[in-house]
């Protein structure tokens, strides 16, 4: 990978978006090797129990790249509308990724970028990060990444910071819901070792399942089938081996034999 870092660690795997010099910003080459490892390398990975996304130098991410948004002047409606398509499917591989995805948000995430910090499932800020959804500025819409967003952030905080563009604080991230702790350097790196904590302390194949759960949107829209779905899992999560060992365990007070691996 030329334009990510992979790191993996005791079942945790570190992806650094790795374009320090202008500021990780994406384009399509930047684009295709995230959605690769989302949707292919860290769906066959078995014992991977969650994913790190963060940004290196110093900023998370600027959105798209300056010269990827000039070819783009030149380009047709039919260019546009695959090359978007591309950009929805990088988000859609992250927030499909079988297990949790943590972001980590340094310096600023600007336009498409919030689109990221959206699919992470549990997202952690620079108390000074700062956030925007430039589109607007530049006479464009967050579009692509607008079903992403307002699946995380409160309507009224996405209607008011989409329409003015505005740049906003971690502390108005984390009240929008779109990010979940902010603290200093030092803080986040606690906060995230407490969650992989937390993970490793779960059955596996229950996080897995749970995330499943999370990813279905007909669970929100069509009764008939979160009846279906949310009963067939509970009902396998039960009869499976982990299910089984899990409750054993609790009922004979002693620790489930995944504890901690």
């Amino acid at each position: 990978m030329q334009h990510i870092h992979i790191e993996r660690q005791s079942g945790f795997v570190v992806v650094s978006l790795n374009r320090p010099d202008v500021r990780n910003a994406f384009h399509p080459h930047m684009i295709d090797e995230i959605t690769r490892a989302f949707l292919e390398d860290f769906n066959r990975d078995n014992k991977l129990r969650g994913v790190i996304l963060r940004g290196s130098g110093k900023a998370f991410c600027a959105g798209a790249d300056l010269g990827w948004m000039k070819s783009m002047v030149d380009f047709t409606l039919k260019e546009n509308i695959a090359d978007s398509e591309k950009l929805f499917e990088m988000f859609a591989a992250i927030r499909a990724c079988p297990v949790p995805v943590i972001g980590r948000v340094h310096g600023f995430a600007m336009g498409g970028a919030l689109g990221l910090v959206a699919v992470c499932d549990i997202v952690a800020a620079e108390t000074q990060a700062q956030f925007c959804f430039s589109e607007a500025k530049l006479g464009l819409a967050p579009a692509v990444i607008s079903p992403f967003v307002l699946e995380k952030m409160a309507a009224g905080y996405a209607h008011r910071y989409m329409l003015t563009a505005e740049t906003f604080a971690a502390a108005d991230a984390r009240a929008s819901g779109l990010v979940h702790f902010v603290g200093d350097e030092p803080a986040i790196d606690a906060f995230i070792e407490d969650i992989k904590k937390a993970l490793a302390g779960n059955g596996p194949e229950a996080v897995r399942a749970t995330k499943g759960l999370l990813r279905l949107d007909s669970l929100k829209t069509d009764e008939r089938k979160a009846k279906s779905e949310t009963t067939r899992v509970i009902a396998e999560r039960r009869v499976s081996a982990e299910g089984q060992e899990g409750l054993r365990a609790f009922l004979e007070k002693r620790v489930p034999s995944w504890k901690g691996t």
